[in-house]
């Protein structure tokens, strides 16, 4: 099964400051890292998603916080797709992508849990990517006025494994292949 990476807005805004921090940011961009060593080696896609917001300063066009985070082990052949919702489908060039590279599994990573991976993980299953993995200590969010990140996480997780992605540790998903 062909199988193309998929890292959802790890841009520069989620470290500009300490106060929109991702939680645990450290350890998933070391594990999205990680990831994307894994896919070079498998000769795997990497596919960057952007978020682009004109009425948020953070992620307008051009900005210092729309820029994909530097950290990132990003090459001058990998795909980066500019979106402006919170699903990577929508309006954008990802699915003919995926249909013009016979993809058939997505394997995600990436922010926000609760907003933009969560949106993307479910529109991938409408659109027919029913194999889908996600590497569950390469994502990450901002605590919210109700949850911490970590609950936010684990809810997520719980709702979408075995349902819309089987989810995986950065450890079994490198040793997988």
């Amino acid at each position: 099964m062909k199988q193309a990476l998929i890292i959802i807005d790890i841009q520069e805004a989620f470290f500009l400051d300490g106060q929109q921090n991702l939680w645990n940011s450290e350890a998933i961009i070391k594990n999205i890292n990680a990831s994307i060593t894994w896919a070079r080696r498998n000769e795997v896609p990497v596919i960057f998603i952007q978020h682009t917001d004109a009425d948020d300063v953070d992620f307008a066009l051009g900005q210092p916080g729309w820029e994909l985070y530097h950290g990132l082990l990003r090459q001058a052949e990998d795909q980066v797709i500019q979106k402006t919702t919170w699903d990577a489908f929508y309006q954008t060039e990802l699915a003919a992508y995926l249909q013009a590279h016979h993809i058939e599994q997505l394997i995600f990573a990436g922010a926000q849990t609760e907003f933009c991976l969560d949106t993307t993980i479910r529109s991938a299953f409408s659109h027919g990517y029913h194999h889908n993995i996600l590497i569950e200590d390469a994502h990450s969010t901002l605590d919210s006025n109700v949850l911490a990140a970590p609950q936010i996480i684990q809810h997520h997780e719980s709702i979408w494994h075995n349902r819309f992605v089987r989810i995986q540790s950065i450890g079994g998903f490198q040793h997988a292949d």
